[in-house]
């Protein structure tokens, strides 16, 4: 008969229940279910773990609304994707297990710490609480039967056949010449009756009169062995109560780098429950020193630098990555260093745009991780070879293709936008005949050629700061490229043929097939209207002047859908949240409502803002009015209801909107602090009466990131109606300011 045993001391938490009851912490405002329900497209799911941890669960079940679960987890390797793990809590004849055991139950809990719930239908009470790469359950078991914990093994290989507890799964890759493991070690602290394996499942099975099962597991990317020395450092007993409290502990730590005061209940939940989806990725590989790559397939030394994965940057490099920059300096150094890692790994030096733990899916458009970069330069950061950076940047975007959702070399379609400047769109009725181009996500011409625009903006950046002026004034021209498919008469980016000439007829609220790909992507010209987020100063001239450019920004949140809305939605699915045309839903349109600073009527920002967010944003099931793609949403709602937003990745300026909360302090490190003090902020008092910033006079609606790097206060007088004086007479700056002027 085979044991697993394992005995440790418990872990001893320094905090009485008393204690913690007393005082609300950061984590108890945090809402794990908030938009579990999804408006339309993928829900925001509950997931439990560390904060940008290796190891992280959320419950398995094909929709919120079901009442049945396909399992336990083990662990998701992607952070919306189905559990690539799991097992089941059993009692019954071994021959009434099957993979598709569905758990019927109830009072479900789910803390960013621990998972909690009763399967009642088996009569099993389970608890569940992860560290960084380990986890720890406990099974409670009412029936008289003898109890198994069932592992599904579809798909499951081993690496240990004596005891295959010890094991790997394959999840696959995003490329034919790697596949990526997951290894796990699993004990329990109660004798092992038997161990029944078969081609469907695993079963751990005990002795009848069983009451209790703990059992604790490691994962790894690395080995079975890494998998089991990973859970013997980090949890030495079977103690899920002495787990939790470890995590909360973490969790308010990391919650806790933002200290909040007045606002409303649901304010607070909605605020702290956005800053943990924050730290939902990307996620750190590192494992005692080493780290598994899946650009190269290897293990390597991570050098006393750990290595993270899994981010999409086309959603994170717009205010994910800003927030990291101002809380944790260290760990986006070290994500920078890791994406040069990935494009040295995969052997083309091509930056990668959405590196996940089984390599780079190439999704969406244009080459984001280059703002990602130069952002993090820009505002000081130098802990990563500026060389090395550029050289990925310049491959990315001259070597390999701007089509998007491709990883091929670049093509004809590539050396059309460097002799003409824009990316072609088919006419209508013309058949694609480019090798490479997605069936489904088109060529979409509008998104890559201004996405690209900016990408080239900021690669002039990174080759300026090399002292590269004749490349840096190549690529800054390049940045003006999103000129050349403006159409003057319209006053939108409008889509042109390889002929030059615009695609006619075109309805700017819905051409463009499913997701408008055709022409833009998953969003409207009424939202790529504004994607020039490096010059904001030639937009509003392009729409001549701050006046009409005001009133172009009000008719795109005026405009109807102009049929049902569930025709609307059926052409146009991501673009959800919906103020008229503008989509509080999908990435591109979070820069928008602050675009009104630009043209001198900073109040119309600061109404907007807080109309979206009570909007949209609120402490329940469909809180949530979008895909929030592990933490690129949240981070748009963690800035704004602080006051202050970085329209532009890559200019070390932030645009000031409408505080939420009356005072905030940001923990900057390294004893400095960074404070906004609202006066009088309320739901009523949403307007900026007069501001100064570090005991100066402030009368412009933005302020430099090294006004705030070594700390500082702005400081704000709120009132009920706007002072339409306050910040008309100093727009910022164009982005281009920060590199030189056009030649």
């Amino acid at each position: 008969m085979m044991k697993i045993i394992c005995t440790a001391a418990t872990l001893i938490i320094g905090m009485t229940a008393c204690s913690r009851q007393s005082v609300k912490e950061p984590v108890d405002y945090v809402n794990p279910y908030m938009g579990s329900i999804s408006h339309m497209l993928v829900p925001a799911y509950p997931t439990v773990s560390l904060p940008n941890s290796l190891l992280r669960v959320f419950p398995i079940r094909s929709d919120f609304t079901g009442n049945v679960l396909h399992g336990l987890p083990l662990i998701v390797t992607n952070h919306r994707s189905a559990s690539t793990l799991k097992l089941i809590p059993f009692q019954g004849n071994e021959g009434e297990i099957s993979n598709d055991i569905k758990l019927s139950y109830d009072r479900e809990k789910v803390l960013p710490y621990r998972y909690q719930v009763y399967l009642d239908e088996a009569g099993v009470e389970v608890d569940f609480a992860p560290s960084h790469q380990s986890a720890v359950y406990s099974f409670t078991f009412e029936k008289p039967d003898a109890p198994s914990i069932v592992i599904p093994t579809k798909d499951v290989q081993f690496t240990n056949l004596a005891n295959p507890l010890e094991g790997f799964q394959w999840i696959g890759s995003a490329n034919t010449k790697v596949r990526t493991r997951v290894f796990f070690s699993i004990e329990t602290d109660v004798d092992m009756e038997e161990l029944s394996v078969n081609p469907d499942f695993i079963s751990i099975q005990f002795l009848k009169g069983t009451k209790k099962i703990g059992l604790r597991y490691g994962m790894s990317y690395i080995s079975d062995i890494q998998a089991k020395a990973n859970v013997d450092r980090e949890i030495k007993g079977f103690d899920v109560e002495a787990v939790a409290q470890a995590g909360r502990k973490a969790w308010n730590e990391a919650l806790d780098k933002i200290a909040i005061q007045g606002g409303t209940e649901n304010d607070k939940a909605v605020f702290y429950t956005s800053l943990y989806r924050y730290y939902e990725r990307p996620i750190c590989l590192s494992e005692d020193g080493k780290y598994f790559s899946a650009f190269d397939g290897q293990v390597h030394e991570d050098e006393g630098h750990p290595f993270y994965t899994d981010d999409w940057t086309w959603d994170t490099y717009r205010a994910a990555h800003p927030l990291r920059i101002l809380l944790n300096k260290e760990e986006e150094n070290n994500i920078v260093r890791s994406y040069l890692l990935m494009a040295e790994q995969a052997g083309t030096n091509w930056l990668p745009t959405f590196p996940g733990v089984a390599g780079d899916g190439r999704n969406m458009n244009s080459n984001h991780s280059i703002a990602m970069i130069a952002d993090a330069y820009a505002k000081g950061l130098r802990d990563f070879d500026l060389e090395k950076a550029y050289l990925a940047s310049k491959g990315a975007i001259e070597e390999r293709s701007l089509i998007p959702w491709s990883n091929v070399p670049a093509g004809e379609l590539d050396a059309f936008y460097k002799e003409k400047g824009y990316f072609p769109a088919l006419k209508p009725g013309e058949k694609e005949t480019v090798p490479g181009v997605h069936s489904w996500e088109k060529r979409q011409p509008i998104a890559v050629t201004l996405g690209t625009s900016y990408d080239q903006w900021c690669f002039s950046l990174l080759a300026r700061a090399l002292g590269k002026t004749e490349e840096a004034d190549y690529y800054l021209r390049s940045s003006y490229n999103y000129r050349n498919v403006f159409n003057p008469e319209t006053g939108f980016f409008h889509p042109k043929d390889k002929d030059g000439k615009f695609i006619e007829p075109l309805d700017y609220r819905i051409s463009g097939g499913p997701g408008a790909r055709d022409y833009y992507d998953e969003n409207n010209a009424y939202i790529y209207r504004w994607d020039v987020q490096h010059n904001i100063a030639d937009l509003i001239s392009l729409l001549h002047g701050n006046h009409p450019f005001i009133s172009a920004l009000e008719d795109m949140y005026n405009t109807p859908y102009g049929m049902s809305r569930w025709s609307f939605y059926n052409i146009l699915p991501d673009q959800t949240g919906n103020v008229g045309m503008f989509s509080m839903a999908n990435e591109p349109a979070f820069h928008i409502p602050y675009l009104y600073n630009y043209a001198g009527e900073p109040w119309k920002t600061q109404k907007r803002i807080r109309n979206l967010l009570n909007q949209w944003f609120r402490n329940d099931l469909m809180g949530i009015p979008g895909d929030e793609d592990g933490g690129g949403m949240s981070a748009f709602v963690v800035f704004s209801q602080m006051g202050f937003y970085p329209v532009t990745p890559g200019s070390p300026t932030y645009n000031i909107g409408s505080p939420v909360f009356s005072y905030v302090k940001i923990d900057l490190g390294e004893g400095k602090y960074f404070e906004v003090k609202a006066n009088g902020a309320s739901d009523e008092n949403k307007y900026i009466q007069s501001a100064s910033l570090n005991g100066q006079p402030l009368n412009q609606p933005w302020f430099n990131h090294s006004d705030i790097a070594k700390g500082g206060i702005l400081e704000l007088e709120m009132g009920p109606k706007a002072n339409k004086a306050w910040g008309s007479d100093t727009p910022p700056p164009s982005a281009e300011a920060f590199t030189a002027n056009l030649p």
